[in-house]
């Protein structure tokens, strides 16, 4: 696109990409034909060291012996959640839900009962895959206190007895449009909403990044991120089925035992959000490895700072290449390529992602706005979500008539094509890369009879990008207990939505029609800290 500019910010160069009818499970057929002895997925342990690998030909044995089994037990069509960590097995599932034409419901493994319950029952879950308990959350028992009140709910599968899961159902045509996962976002109502994605959208997003990427065909990939976000499932998961590489899970992130297998498996590449990023350097500082290997690092969730991209290119020997978009777009919209300035990999989130169009709007008025001027991002493209699950109200105000996602967030585009983001249209905090809403947590907190109305805003965190404030107006005679709040909001939603500062306020700051102004919150945040607006 050298020499080319754009007249407006409505960027469609890259949209003409070829879009292929394919899914999930054919793909794994195809790559067992094509390379049957390949290694397709290997187990990464905690220590740096492998246990179990499978070849594409082993892999789609097993997946399709769990499928017969699955398909024995369940229709074409209904869904089978899961709730564990990464592991093999997870990947294992992910392509016998395929295979069997079942839509894979993932979910988060830090939720409480309260979500894991809404999850369950709002997507009609007919199974629910899982293990015993990680990180001290007791999941089976959650579980099993769950499902006799969701009568859609037939039966609890251990993860760890997948492979020996027995049955002999027949495998069902899966259409390249039926839906593969439903993922769950969380929505400024405080409710999450079920992203319904196809075969067709997760395929073809994981091959186009690849592409955009430059990789080689059989690059090897390590799973940095959680399996049940499009970014582990289908970029890292479903990108490497279709480079032909193999995909090295990791259950817990650990930044020395991630470069021990990068170094020794030959990594090509991975996705990280910048914590992750800063721990891999830290590591690699205090030992260094041979990452030789290692082509560049994905990033989402945040914008990079220029000390990060160098330290990672001078530490690691790795370009990190920025990409953008949420999980209503399976999820990539934008991102950067091999070749762009360092200037405009630390200060946009890219051009456009192959086969997708992209513009900046006036939010009220949907006009596409001139380059240079903000307002609301929004894509069209193949990778648009089929919608939310049993919720065509959220999905007609997320996608219009004309197929344009409306993202919420604020950004420019200049007459490149580049995309910057300045700011979001919605109160979404992005913490560690992970979105929360405010209104999920403050639900909660209206819970506490302490507690008579409160405001939850992001705030900044060097480390994790943004933090959760919470803002309460106590009941009389109570007074600010922040560990009592703090266990509260622990016992019904996960650890990075609990507030991690807290303060007591007697009067809000309000708008003519008496909402509160949460950014006046934020703001006397940042002037009592003598910290600079971002």
């Amino acid at each position: 696109m050298a020499g080319q500019r754009l007249q407006q910010a409505h960027c469609n160069w890259f949209a003409d990409e070829p879009i292929f009818d394919s899914t999930i499970g054919g793909l794994l057929r195809e790559a067992a034909a094509a390379h049957p002895h390949a290694e397709a997925l290997i187990e990464g342990l905690p220590d740096g060291t492998t246990a179990r690998r499978w070849t594409y030909a082993g892999l789609l044995r097993d997946a399709g012996q769990i499928a017969q089994a699955l398909a024995a037990r369940f229709h074409p069509g209904e869904r089978l959640a899961v709730w564990a960590p990464n592991s093999p097995e997870w990947v294992v599932l992910e392509y016998a839900t395929a295979l069997a034409g079942l839509t894979l419901v993932t979910v988060n493994p830090s939720y409480q009962k309260r979500e894991l319950e809404y999850v369950l029952r709002q997507s009609g879950a007919a199974g629910l895959v899982l293990v015993d308990e990680y990180r001290g959350n007791p999941m089976r028992a959650i579980a099993e206190g769950v499902a006799d009140d969701i009568p859609a709910l037939r039966e609890l599968i251990d993860i760890a007895a997948l492979l020996a899961l027995e049955g002999a159902g027949v495998l069902p045509d899966v259409a390249t449009n039926d839906p593969a996962q439903i993922q769950y976002t969380s929505g400024t109502t405080g409710f999450p909403k079920g992203v319904v994605l196809s075969h067709r959208n997760l395929t073809n997003n994981a091959r186009l990044f690849g592409k955009a990427g430059g990789l080689p065909p059989g690059s090897t990939t390590i799973g940095l991120t959680p399996l049940f976000h499009t970014i582990g499932c289908s970029m890292s998961v479903l990108g490497a089925l279709q480079l032909g590489g193999a995909y090295v899970s990791l259950t817990t992130f650990d930044p020395q035992a991630a470069l021990d297998l990068i170094a020794n498996e030959q990594v090509g590449w991975t996705i990280a959000v910048p914590t992750m990023a800063l721990a891999l350097i830290e590591a690699q500082r205090s030992r260094p490895r041979d990452l030789s290997a290692l082509q560049f690092i994905g990033m989402g969730g945040a914008m990079v700072a220029p000390e990060l991209a160098r330290a990672a290119q001078a530490v690691l020997g790795s370009n990190i290449y920025v990409a953008y978009g949420q999980t209503e777009s399976s999820p990539l919209i934008t991102n950067c390529r091999p070749g762009d300035a360092f200037e405009d990999i630390c200060s946009t989130i890219g051009r456009p992602s192959l086969g997708c169009k992209v513009a900046i709007c006036d939010p009220a008025t949907g006009e596409v706005l001139p380059c240079g001027v903000v307002g609301e991002i929004r894509a069209r493209s193949y990778a648009t979500m089929l919608g939310y699950h049993e919720n065509p109200e959220a999905t007609a105000d997320a996608v219009d008539g004309a197929g344009w996602l409306h993202t919420g967030d604020l950004g420019s585009m200049d007459d490149r094509g580049f995309v910057a983001i300045t700011g979001r249209v919605k109160d979404m905090i992005i913490r560690g890369g992970e979105n929360l809403f405010p209104a999920e947590i403050e639900n909660v907190l209206l819970e506490h009879p302490s507690v008579l109305e409160c405001a939850v805003v992001g705030v900044p965190c060097e480390r994790m990008g943004e933090a959760v404030a919470a803002f309460v107006r106590l009941a009389p005679g109570s007074v600010l207990d922040e560990e009592a709040l703090r266990s509260h909001c622990r016992a019904q939603i996960s650890p990075q939505k609990c507030p991690a500062h807290w303060h007591a306020v007697e009067a809000w700051p309000l708008t003519g029609s008496g909402k509160i102004q949460k950014f006046v919150l934020r703001k006397k945040w940042l002037a009592a800290r003598d910290v600079t607006p971002v």
